[in-house]
């Protein structure tokens, strides 16, 4: 289980990153696809490469036993059972349209699954922690733990979900219509942050379709330790991407199961 160490060696990466992303945000900067040739756009930018090269090169010289997972240099097999997930930049596009909406995903996942992870908006100074004492939000101001809020019922929920149709093929898009009619309302972007924002209680679910581990594995331990539930479609572990569902409240998770796997 990840101890009081490792949370400071995780806010350090974090601190590391953003003191590389910063400068790049809302700079007329080069983009690149990475999905060139394929269907959907998958923009990169210097800020994502050198904030992983970085966080990257603390981990090699300070956990050298540790192996690594980051979306743009792929694996690095260590030898302790400790793979350090990494999304330099989730949301991307949010970056790239000057909206803050997207930020830096580190988990530390332990033989298989994630022990602590880390969400930080380094231009908001917001930073959202979950540990085995919790999850919180660290802000200038100090820091809060976060804690879901009850919703008894689809009728009442806050549904998000990064975009309406292009993570999801044309029978998930169906299925989440049908959801998206039963809720009380819809909004689309957020990548990491909708996380953060169910876990602090403005938010009830967060559907999503086509997650890469570095997409899921630092958010698991947030929104868990604030009191919610992450899944996949079927009810089961997401720990590898995928479908996954976020809720807030265990009756609203169920019945977002329910209209999804119809």
């Amino acid at each position: 289980m990840a101890g009081p160490e490792d949370v400071a060696f995780a806010n350090r990466l974090a601190d590391a990153a953003g003191a590389v992303i910063r400068p790049y945000f809302r700079r007329k900067i080069d983009i690149v696809d990475k999905g060139a040739g394929a269907a959907m756009f998958d923009p990169v930018t210097e800020a994502d490469k050198r904030a992983e090269e970085a966080i990257r090169a603390m981990i090699k010289r300070e956990r050298p036993a540790d192996g690594i997972l980051g979306e743009e240099y792929g694996d690095d097999e260590g030898t302790s059972g400790r793979v350090w997930v990494i999304d330099p930049v989730d949301g991307t596009r949010a970056f790239i349209t000057g909206q803050t909406q997207w930020g830096t995903l580190i988990a530390l996942n332990e033989d298989g699954t994630p022990t602590l992870g880390i969400l930080d908006q380094p231009v908001l100074r917001e930073r959202y922690i979950g540990t085995a004492q919790g999850s919180f939000l660290q802000t200038p101001d100090g820091r809060t733990r976060l804690a879901v809020r009850a919703c008894a019922s689809l009728g009442q929920a806050a549904l998000m979900s990064t975009h309406p149709w292009n993570y999801f093929d044309a029978s998930e898009q169906e299925a989440f219509r049908h959801l998206s009619d039963a809720a009380l309302l819809t909004r689309f972007g957020g990548d990491c942050y909708a996380y953060g924002l169910l876990a602090m209680g403005f938010v009830d679910l967060v559907v999503e379709a086509r997650l890469k581990p570095w997409d899921i594995q630092a958010l698991i331990p947030i929104v868990e330790r604030a009191g919610g539930i992450l899944t996949d479609w079927q009810g089961g572990p997401c720990f590898d991407g995928g479908r996954v569902i976020a809720a807030g409240d265990a009756r609203v998770h169920a019945a977002a199961l329910t209209l999804l796997k119809e």
